[in-house]
């Protein structure tokens, strides 16, 4: 029968509908999206972008200029602009304040036809310091709070250019999401002195619990979470305590992190035919980096269900594929390489 599962991080409940059991093939294939004939990622196309703010060429060379493996430029139609003061100000009983922010893309390799999960791991690494190098360097500006990196991949996952590419958004505020999830943490901690995260890596690596680990290596652990919102929702945790996605300064933690990751995209890949997914990088606030009672991670979504009415008016979601199912069917499958 169906099962009501809650969220052991911010006590959020999700009806796992068993009775609506759905296998990867039940999801079926997504239809394939448009080609479009000029797109402003593409090398040769440097002059139709912003200026880069940080660029990797193996070679060297020129800023905005071919040669380059990943590039960050800002936001051609940026959600929240860097300049300006933020002029906080009430209206009654009305709170507003300037759009102040950052609005960033993180171009991610040079190929049209590649997407992340294609990247060679050494590729894929590039990547991760370039998320780490503009968290860092945005993290100076003291009007900031939050740095939130996001990926769309597909239309239906809300990209509007096929080229493989994430997003980075730094706002003035923390977001709702990321403050409950820190106020469940801290909530657990105080309670059991001890951090909710590691606790999850704890149980669901114990020799007998391990139906909702997908992949593991030295650093890093996936997992179907054990109250997925959605369908294969996958989770990406360092093994080791981090509030921060900062604190990944290691070479050996980097490669892991590239390999973990490039591993989980591909069993997706092949057991859903490539859906179209986003995946957030939970992360500390800029200002709190030692947190005992957080843990960074990445959460990774595929669109193979939609969010209606039931779900916007209570806050409940229902997921028709249990997370242990899911699980079993990623361990088994055959990783794309």
């Amino acid at each position: 029968m169906p099962e009501l599962r809650k969220d052991p991080v911010i006590g959020r409940w999700v009806i796992i509908s068993t009775e609506r059991g759905r296998r990867p093939t039940s999801f079926g294939p997504t239809a394939p999206e448009p080609r479009s004939g000029f797109c402003p990622f593409c090398p040769g196309s440097e002059d139709k972008t912003p200026p880069e703010v940080y660029a990797v060429r193996a070679n060297g060379g020129p800023p905005n200029s071919a040669g380059w493996m990943v590039r960050v430029v800002p936001n051609k139609f940026p959600a929240l602009q860097i300049e300006g003061s933020l002029d906080r100000r009430g209206e009654g009983l009305y709170d507003r304040m300037n759009g102040v922010g950052a609005h960033e893309v993180v171009i991610e390799g040079p190929s049209h036809d590649q997407d992340l999960a294609d990247l060679p791991v050494e590729h894929m690494e590039h990547v991760l310091w370039a998320y780490r190098d503009r968290m860092l360097d945005l993290h100076r500006d003291r009007r900031l709070r939050y740095v939130l990196i996001f990926k769309n991949h597909g239309s239906q996952a809300g990209a509007t250019l096929e080229h493989t590419h994430t997003q980075l958004i730094a706002t003035p505020i923390i977001p709702k999401y990321i403050q409950e999830e820190l106020e469940g943490a801290r909530r657990y901690y105080e309670l059991k002195e001890r951090c909710v995260f590691c606790d999850i890596i704890q149980q669901e690596t114990a020799s007998q619990a391990t139906r909702r680990l997908v992949s593991m290596n030295d650093g890093f652990m996936a997992i179907e979470p054990f109250a997925p919102r959605f369908p294969f929702e996958t989770w990406i945790l360092p093994r080791r305590h981090d509030a921060s996605f900062q604190a990944l300064d290691r070479a050996e933690e980097r490669r892991d992190l590239a390999i973990l990751l490039k591993d989980v995209l591909g069993r997706l890949n092949q057991a859903l035919d490539r859906p179209p997914y986003n995946f957030v990088l939970h992360t500390a606030p800029v200002s709190d980096h030692d947190l005992e009672y957080y843990h960074w991670h990445i959460e990774i979504m595929p669109k193979l269900t939609r969010v209606a009415g039931f779900e916007i008016g209570s806050g409940f979601f229902i997921n028709p594929t249990p997370p242990e199912d899911a699980a079993q069917y990623l361990r088994e499958i055959m990783a794309e390489r």
